[in-house]
């Protein structure tokens, strides 16, 4: 009987020249020297690693977000009352929200150091601008943070402007996050990413609810959700998801008008206190059951901004990531209408795509963080597609 040392020398022998290039690195236990993990807010953002911040349209959660950068630049107190223990740098990347017009003053109305926020603005390549692509542009943006001095928080928003292909595609979610994953682990920068809850989800496990696949929350080591009264102004932030630390417990807020140097009018989050109890528990408090009302549509228009944020869609996809987002495509309709999205045709051998352009979901509406566009529905009353106009007088897009 052959020994282990000889079984291993007739196994190496029968392995490939071109197979010995590639080789497994193993690591010793007893190599490995234990490290605690590190925070940027105790026990709810850590660094070095992804965070995901999900909630239903409406609740506030890149003001909310903005407040948390206004803590870290401005070495301010978390929302649960402790101190923060070092002031950093945040780099945010909205493929939403304009900084001239609403980040910025958003964070003003905070109290942000604005000398330690920064904006990914795109990429410049031989003279021309390129939208920022994290899948091939995380090796520009290594040297771009070196020369700020390092970043403690990079805030994407949202997270699916990051993901290549299906957002309800767990491999494509896993390939497309992952140059954000090592980015926050090698330069210990804390990533929160902020998306939306799927229509329906109410009374569900809250991590469960993160719109597209579970891939978000799998590759997240802390999952945060947020949730608004009916009728109410109080909001709530609740832990649920941590590999890392405790999974309950949660904190009161509120979004308030704000009027910052300059007339202009913003908003900013208010901290109302700590919460006990789980997620499922401290959402339930607040959430009442999806129905046939409003807060369906601005569900449905919050999802069509985040999914057309990077630009146009073939609607073929966009109906797709509909159908598995839970929406109805008749609500869909609607909230494109209201949106103000554009259908447009590229040539006789190219489909439908749908377009948002910025200035149709900047203009005013009632609602501080969502502002939506008024105008007139091409449904007749049963919801069925008008054949011969539509609001642009193009022609007109059919969906079977």
């Amino acid at each position: 009987m052959l020994t282990t040392t000889e079984r291993g020398a007739l196994q190496l022998d029968s392995i490939s020249e071109k197979s010995l290039n590639r080789k497994v690195d193993i690591l010793c236990g007893s190599t490995i020297k234990p490290v605690a993990i590190t925070w940027l807010w105790f026990n709810w953002i850590p660094s070095g690693k992804l965070t995901i911040l999900a909630g239903a349209a409406g609740t506030g959660k890149t003001t909310l977000a903005l407040g948390l950068a206004a803590v870290l630049t401005s070495g301010g107190k978390w929302p649960d009352e402790t101190s923060c223990a070092k002031r950093g740098n945040v780099l945010i990347w909205s493929s939403e929200d304009n900084p001239e017009d609403t980040l910025v003053p958003r964070l003003i109305a905070s109290g942000a150091d604005l000398n330690k926020i920064f904006f990914i603005n795109g990429i410049t390549e031989n003279g021309e601008k390129f939208p920022f692509d994290p899948a091939q542009d995380i090796s520009s943006l290594k040297i771009a943070v070196a020369e700020i001095g390092g970043v403690s928080l990079l805030i994407v928003d949202p997270i699916v402007s990051a993901v290549a292909g299906d957002m309800h595609r767990a491999n494509d979610v896993r390939r497309s996050l992952q140059a954000l994953v090592d980015f926050a682990s090698e330069n210990q920068c804390a990533v929160i990413g902020i998306t939306h809850f799927a229509k329906g989800g109410a009374g569900k496990s809250p991590q469960d609810r993160v719109i597209g696949s579970q891939a978000f929350g799998a590759l997240a080591r802390m999952v945060l959700v947020t949730a608004k009264e009916e009728d109410s102004e109080k909001r709530v932030l609740a832990r649920a998801k941590s590999n890392i630390a405790p999974d309950n417990g949660g904190v009161a807020y509120n979004i308030a008008l704000k009027t910052i140097d300059g007339g202009i009018e913003t908003t900013c989050v208010m901290w109302a206190g700590k919460i006990e109890g789980t997620a499922r528990e401290i959402l339930g408090d607040v959430e009442i059951t999806d129905g046939e009302d409003g807060s369906e549509k601005q569900d449905a228009e919050q999802f069509l901004k985040d999914l057309l944020a990077g630009g146009a869609l073939p609607t073929k996809q966009v109906k797709a990531d509909a159908d598995g987002a839970g929406y109805a495509w008749a609500t869909i309709r609607r909230a494109q209408k209201s949106l103000g999205i554009i259908a447009f045709k590229g040539g006789m051998n190219v489909g439908w795509s749908w377009e948002l352009s910025e200035q149709n979901y900047r203009r005013c509406s009632k609602n501080p963080e969502d502002a939506h566009i008024k105008s007139v529905s091409i449904f007749d009353k049963n919801e069925h597609l008008r054949t011969k106009s539509n609001t642009f007088n193009e022609p007109t897009e059919v969906i079977l």
